[in-house]
């Protein structure tokens, strides 16, 4: 079903496009990081919040794409438009309602989440949480958008999108903050523009009479329940693992917080470079569910082990190399973050204990759980990562970092222990052949 070329067509463009959307929030950490230690804490502390929101349309999107790679799998292009557009419709009333809860309780939310923070970090703190929130529908709609570009094979769209808003990001935080001096305002309206720019390109591709697949404007304003409770079935079970999992971060920001400012600039530092480490593992987990669900909606369990056997190996090979390459070019991104000479330090430590962990487990703990997931096997996966997230991540955390003593070194040991025991449940899981006794359409 999928060549050796077919695979490669998809792999390029997701890991160019995860490569600079991810380079958003890693712009964004840097150039503040000239303005003042309090501003890159603030961005840092936010963004663990924010990653939470995101990923929760990544869940909601990622279950459109099961259900309309399904029916694409099975030639059914109608019901495949029909998901795509319900996908739509539903990312933007869900993106809006969250927008407006979290603009009308920002204040109080920082305050749950960080406490007792300096002045000047929960003031950088609110200026960035406030703007950024205003871009979650452009988010949402996006990723609806690029659900259904990578179902159909067209992964060189989004990359290209990624391409130009990355361009306006990087430009504009330069203005931001070296020119206007606006410090995290800076860094925010740019990623804002950016957003926005982004969902309405790849909105109007999805519109395009020359895809098979696409949407409809009476699919969009309707409400199709039977069809609804198919996307949200897939989505809501890795949308709860997906928060759960955020939120425990949220709480590891939280427990940072408590050893003071140069280890929360470290940490943010740090989780930018985290971030530019785990893309090659993000790129292949949209080409498990576009290759595992279309040959789960054509009923080829054959197929589905042949190419989850090959992904695997693809993905573990270049998770490795990846990473490696990160981690050597890791002493070059320290040298020229403001941040003070023991932070730096404390950095590489910090990727050089993800790195080894995210190259080696991320592959099987990560990507796939993407095939098990378009399979269908959505329950299992959920209750292992939750319950992972909160007694492994969290607790050895917590052990290591508070209890021992070892500060935000103990956080990332704890955080990559769940790698560990996440990946070996699922490599068993995959094996046990479970994940071919389900069916979504």
């Amino acid at each position: 079903m999928f060549s050796n070329k077919d695979l490669r067509n998809m792999i390029i463009p997701l890991f160019i496009e995860q490569f600079l959307l991810m380079f958003v929030g890693i712009a964004d950490t840097f150039v503040v990081s000239f303005s003042s230690e309090a501003d890159v804490s603030g961005v840092s502390l936010v963004t663990s919040f924010n990653t939470v929101l995101i990923f929760l349309f990544t869940a909601l999107s990622s279950g459109g794409a099961v259900i309309i790679s399904q029916y694409i799998g099975c030639d059914n292009k109608n019901a495949a438009s029909r998901s795509s557009s319900q996908l739509l419709m539903i990312s933007t009333v869900i993106s809006v309602a969250m927008t407006i809860f979290i603009v009308l309780f920002r204040t109080a939310i920082l305050r749950l989440l960080f406490g007792n923070i300096e002045d000047d970090v929960m003031q950088a703190c609110e200026t960035y949480l406030l703007l950024t929130t205003f871009s979650l529908p452009a988010l949402a709609i996006y990723d609806a958008g690029a659900a259904l570009c990578r179902s159909i094979g067209k992964t060189n769209v989004t990359m290209y999108i990624s391409v130009l808003s990355n361009i306006i990001n990087v430009v504009g935080n330069c203005v931001g903050v070296f020119c206007l001096h606006l410090g995290v305002a800076g860094v925010a309206y740019p990623s804002l523009i950016s957003r926005i720019l982004s969902a309405a390109a790849v909105t109007v591709f999805c519109f395009s009479a020359k895809n098979a697949v696409r949407y409809k404007i009476s699919d969009i304003f309707c409400w199709d329940g039977k069809l609804l409770k198919k996307i949200v079935g897939i989505a809501l079970p890795n949308g709860v693992e997906n928060g759960v999992h955020q939120l425990v971060k949220v709480a590891l920001s939280s427990m940072v917080a408590l050893f003071g400012t140069y280890q929360i600039a470290a940490n943010g530092v740090a989780q930018s470079i985290w971030s530019l480490a785990a893309i090659m593992g993000l790129a292949m987990a949209p080409v498990y569910t576009t290759v595992i669900g279309q040959c789960m909606g054509a009923r080829d369990i054959d197929a589905a082990n042949f190419y989850f056997k090959k992904l695997n190996k693809i993905t573990f090979v270049l998770s490795v190399l990846w990473n490696a390459l990160i981690f050597a070019i890791t002493p070059l991104i320290v040298r020229y973050s403001a941040i003070s000479p023991e932070a730096k330090d404390l950095v590489i430590w910090l990727v050089l204990i993800n790195n080894i962990f995210n190259g080696l487990a991320y592959p099987f703990a990560g990507s796939l759980g993407n095939g098990l997931r378009a399979a269908g096997d959505v329950k299992f996966t959920m209750i292992v990562s939750i319950t992972l997230t909160i007694v492994a991540r969290l607790l050895f955390s917590a052990l290591f970092g508070l209890w021992l003593g070892w500060g935000v070194i103990g956080v990332a040991i704890g955080m990559s222990i769940d790698l560990v025991f996440r990946g070996v449940i699922l490599v068993w899981r995959y094996k046990s052949q479970k994940w071919t006794q389900f069916q979504l359409i």
